[in-house]
């Protein structure tokens, strides 16, 4: 299959020339604007308007304005594979029988390959490039923490070919932040913009060095906002479809405006390269970090000290949500700031300050925003009523854990569960106060993944000690269950469909 791509002139005159557009009221000027007239014979029904006019923006004047603040980053030392390419959501090593293979033995940035760029023998110094931009004249650059991670040396090469050895002021691994410092004077600035007023399907450019080809330009449009990845992240991403491959970590992203609306951070790849999906750090949170790094050194974040899982439709049947949205608190960590503000396991967090959580990774986003000491309101779905809950946030020591979805639970009968209560010592055992022991699985449990073995400790949020407290649930419901299992230590709301 070929692909092509024409620009917005060439499109205009290709369509001109079929008889598709009519000669008059074409303008062509800065910013690619095209006023088609379409024949009145063509005209069939009086469907949607059509879209009378095409915009693209110039990228050749954004390139040109700002490319001479867009610095590449060459970094020696002790680096993890994936600091001499692009950090990846998915990237294993490429197979030598890949067509890419030689590429990217010679180019770098593949995990277990050697060449430049690539994984050195452990007493060999190991090598890395990135890419970052200049923000203030007197040399503050702000790139990628896993770019200068464990780096013993930092050298920016600037567009004018002039080399500094540059000072790693502070770096944050949770936000993928890192604040360099170069002893220069009158340097060339990127304007900064806002994420927040960026609108899906907006035009956007980056600028960076992809294996090392320095200052290259590649363009696309979001593609979505607030992205969670599955690395539990405090960032909430914006996804493009711009081309970013390894080198590209820590370069900026423009907006239509020419202003840096994100530094490009991630790529989801099963190949190593570019396949369509990138991330972007937005500003305001890169900002945010940068202020706390110039200031002290390094930057905190807040925990509320709760493990949290999706609401699906299953688990919103059983709560009596009116949508899937919101985070589900699956385990309080004791003494922890949510547990001293009376959150409970089987709460459903539904806004913090006001800002919507619809998907579980909107809470480990805001809360990672906020200070340490900080309080702040959420409004909590508990027992199918809202309720205000105010805490007072810690110190992120570690993040809030996104449970994955993969127990179920039940009772004999709709649910397929044989359960007995907990002796004294298994209670003391698995660390609970109360809970039912799963001896036999069948049924909705069985498809749901219940094994035996499980504890069963509440029914939509309510603790069980007995068996007929989960007979009385099972017949007040009418579609499913959210049954809390603890198993090997971890525990997760498990919706189970009973009817």
């Amino acid at each position: 299959m070929k692909t092509f791509s024409l620009s917005a002139n060439r499109l205009v005159l290709a369509l001109m020339a079929a008889g598709v557009l009519g000669g008059a009221g074409v303008v062509l000027s800065e910013g690619v604007r095209a006023h088609a007239t379409v024949p009145t014979a063509s005209l069939s029904a009086p469907a949607t308007p059509p879209i009378a006019t095409i915009v693209a923006p110039d990228f050749s004047q954004i390139a040109q304005r700002h490319g001479a603040a867009v610095v590449n980053i060459s970094v020696v030392g002790k680096l993890p594979a994936e600091q001499d390419g692009e950090a990846q959501a998915a990237a294993p090593s490429i197979d030598p029988n890949d067509p890419f293979y030689e590429f990217f033995r010679r180019f770098g940035g593949m995990p277990g390959m050697p060449g430049r760029g690539g994984n050195a023998a452990p007493e060999q110094p190991s090598r890395g490039q990135g890419s970052g931009f200049i923000i203030s004249a007197d040399g503050l650059i702000l790139t990628n923490a896993h770019v200068v991670r464990d780096a013993s040396e930092v050298v920016v090469k600037l567009t004018d070919r002039r080399e500094f050895q540059a000072k790693v002021l502070g770096s944050d691994p949770k936000t993928d932040v890192a604040v360099l410092r170069i002893a220069a004077k009158d340097l060339p600035v990127v304007p900064l913009g806002s994420a927040t007023d960026l609108k899906v399907g907006e035009w956007v450019l980056a600028i960076g060095s992809p294996f090392g080809f320095e200052n290259s330009v590649t363009a696309g449009v979001v593609s979505a906002k607030g992205r969670s990845l599955p690395d539990d992240s405090l960032v909430p991403f914006i996804q493009t479809d711009v081309a970013v491959n390894p080198g590209n970590s820590g370069g900026p992203l423009f907006n239509a405006r020419g202003e840096v609306v994100g530094i490009n951070s991630q790529i989801y790849s099963h190949t190593g390269g570019y396949q369509g999906l990138s991330f972007a750090i937005p500003i305001e949170t890169v900002l945010q970090v940068k202020d706390q790094i110039v200031a002290t050194g390094k930057a905190q974040h807040a925990r509320l000290g709760v493990s949290i899982q999706e609401v699906n439709q299953a688990l919103a049947d059983s709560f009596k949500l009116d949508k899937p949205e919101g985070a589900l608190v699956s385990s309080v960590q004791p003494g922890g700031p949510a547990e001293k503000a009376g959150l409970k396991v089987g709460d459903v967090i539904r806004s913090v300050e006001g800002k919507a959580i619809v998907s579980s990774g909107d809470l480990p986003a805001l809360i990672g925003r906020a200070t340490p000491g900080d309080t702040v309101a959420m409004s909590v779905w508990r027992h199918g009523e809202s309720m205000d809950i105010r805490a007072r946030l810690g110190d992120a020591a570690e993040k809030a854990v996104k449970a994955e979805e993969k127990a179920s639970a039940g009772e004999q009968g709709r649910l397929g569960l044989a359960l007995r209560p907990l002796q004294p010592d298994e209670k003391s055992q698995a660390g609970v106060a109360s809970g039912l022991l799963v001896q036999g699985v069948e049924g909705p449990a069985a498809l749901a993944g219940v094994q035996p073995g499980d504890v069963l400790l509440a029914v939509n949020g309510s603790p069980v000690n007995d068996v007929e407290q989960v007979r009385a649930a099972v017949k007040k419901a009418t579609k499913s269950l959210a049954l809390l299992i603890q198993r090997g230590g971890d525990q997760i709301f498990v919706p189970v469909r009973v009817g």
